[in-house]
């Protein structure tokens, strides 16, 4: 799946072929990634792909998961000058994509961290990038959600609405799915939640309930179903989410880790 993504990205920039190589023929070159700004590296098992797939090679000082500033000479590559002029705008927009990404999640994860709190991305992903995306959040140090609807059996506000009896639902599913599979609900008051976790469900999910309506939560929770994992979610950002850490629930889940990543700045110099 990787080889094919990073096939299918060369592709998409090469088109036909480069015109540059019909001009002057090929010789050997290097070049270096430079940081220009302050950030966390994701992408290189992508750009080892590439590197393999063109016949280039590449040195990394830095590597997934590892922070770097501004200046840092992140890679060394070493090629033909035709290879490396091809590849040079697939390599940095796969870095690029997944460091950015990385990089915002390391900011959620150095605030939740201290409590213990454990950070999930979601399937707000671009389409036919979430394998992508999702390892990019890895490098940043999240947890990955479902990767899709085969995971486990999330029971969402949508989901509910087609559902008379929540436990009888709960009570037949677990005869249907796999036996490994969890059950979550979202609800979105403690009324819901209670209802949740009476109905036997492996995690509850507190949707866009304030900081004091999960720390009601996790308190009935403790008390009563200890076994009953707790996520919170909904529009929880950078300055709100130290706020839910500190209610004791097991995870937090932000779609924001994706779908608000900035693109930091990072460039290829030949040499």
């Amino acid at each position: 799946m990787m080889e094919d993504f990073v096939k299918e990205s060369l592709a998409q920039d090469v088109g036909r072929g480069d015109l540059y190589a019909l001009v002057e023929p090929s010789v050997n070159s290097s070049a270096k990634i430079i940081a220009k700004s302050d950030g966390v590296l994701a992408g290189v098992e992508y750009a080892n792909v590439l590197a393999k797939l063109e016949n280039f090679q590449i040195s990394w000082n830095v590597h997934d998961g590892e922070s770097f500033v501004k200046g840092d000479v992140l890679a060394n590559i070493s090629g033909t000058s035709h290879v490396l002029l091809k590849i040079e705008r697939t390599l940095l927009n796969m870095i690029l994509h997944a460091s950015s990404i990385a990089t915002l999640t390391n900011k959620y994860v150095k605030i939740v961290e201290p409590y213990g709190t454990k950070l999930l991305d979601t399937r707000k992903t671009r389409p036919l990038l979430r394998v992508f995306e999702k390892y990019a959040t890895r490098c940043g140090g999240a947890i990955n959600h479902r990767m899709g609807l085969d995971d486990s059996l999330m029971i969402k506000d949508t989901h509910l609405k087609t559902i008379d009896d929540l436990k009888s639902y709960i009570k037949k599913a677990r005869k249907k799915i796999p036996f490994t599979a969890k059950i979550e609900v979202e609800a979105e008051t403690f009324e819901m939640a209670k209802e949740a976790f009476a109905s036997g469900v492996d995690i509850v999910m507190c949707d866009n309930m304030t900081p004091e309506q999960v720390s009601e939560v996790v308190k009935y929770r403790d008390k009563n179903f200890s076994h009953v994992l707790l996520e919170a979610s909904g529009n929880i950002s950078l300055e709100t989410i130290e706020s839910y850490a500190k209610t004791g629930v097991d995870a937090i889940s932000s779609g924001s880790l994706i779908h608000q990543a900035n693109w930091i700045d990072l460039s290829m110099k030949m040499s």
